[in-house]
Parts: C-alpha cells; structure tokens; sequence
C-alpha cells in the first residue's frame, strides 16, 4: 500500500502593515504636513481609503531604499565632478 502525503505545504503570509498620515509621520519623523507635501508632489506612494491616506509599509520601506541608493549615487557623482 502507498502512502500519499498533503500535496500542498501551508506557507504563513502576514497581512501587510498599514499605516494612517500619523503613524507614518511618527515613524519617520517628520511632520504630517511633510507627508501631505510629498503626497502633493507624488513623491511618496500612498492610496486613498475613502478621503483618507494610507501607506503600505513595505511599499514605504522600498521607497526609503530607493531614496537612500539615489542619494549616495548622487553624492558619488558629485564628488567625480
């Protein structure tokens, strides 16, 4: 006789973190109108829920890196010239 195991292998996904215009001024340390700012010049990514802003932690964690690699590019350049 054969036997036959589960076929599928149970992964654990947590659902993403998301954070209101507050928590995220918090967490990055700046003022919310800092935030609204950014968000006016399309410079952070950011979804409405209704009239009010959230933000995919993740999606903002990237974003940082992002900025953070443009900046020491920048600097890099900068210092060549």
């Amino acid at each position: 006789m054969k036997h036959v195991g589960p076929t599928t292998t149970s992964v654990e996904v947590s659902p993403p973190t998301i954070l209101t215009v507050q928590e995220l001024s918090e967490h990055l340390r700046v003022h919310p109108a800092t935030i609204y700012r950014l968000l006016r010049a399309k410079q952070i990514p950011g979804f409405r829920v209704g009239g009010d802003w959230r933000f995919d932690m993740d999606m903002i964690d990237r974003w940082r890196s992002e900025g953070e690699q443009t900046a020491v590019t920048a600097r890099y350049h900068k210092r060549l010239s």
